[in-house]
């Protein structure tokens, strides 16, 4: 199944659009899931099921959501990622933009860095 980025990021905004109750111009490329719309954990699971259902993906857990990097003591020491956990995290991750996380790699703040961009970059890589 071929389609433009411009097709995957208008399916990926109607799934974030239906799964939190945001408005459509909300929805940019570089908005944030958690900071700027406000998703919860909770709210993953239902993105990660209407992407699946949208796109009729399989999307493993682990792939959107590092835990076990994140809560790995050999990857993490005083709350931030080490410089051997930040390329376990880009293997893993290699459609996200690390870039910012990587100039203050704090785990708390590692939820607030995925973006509507990065989705799109991660249900393409899917297809």
């Amino acid at each position: 199944m071929s389609m433009s980025s411009e097709e995957v990021f208008d399916k990926v905004r109607a799934s974030l659009v239906d799964a939190l109750g945001v408005d459509d111009d909300e929805v940019t490329p570089e908005a944030t899931l958690v900071g700027d719309l406000g998703a919860e954990s909770i709210d993953f699971l239902d993105i990660v099921f209407k992407l699946e259902k949208s796109f009729g993906i399989t999307i493993p857990r682990e792939e959107l959501s590092p835990e076990d990097i994140l809560t790995n003591s050999q990857y993490v020491q005083d709350g931030l990622v080490t410089p051997e956990g930040m390329q376990v995290l880009k293997q893993r991750m290699p459609w996200a933009n690390l870039s910012k996380f990587e100039q203050n790699p704090r785990v708390q703040d590692f939820g607030n860095l995925l973006t509507v961009g990065d989705m799109c970059n991660y249900v393409a890589s899917k297809i």
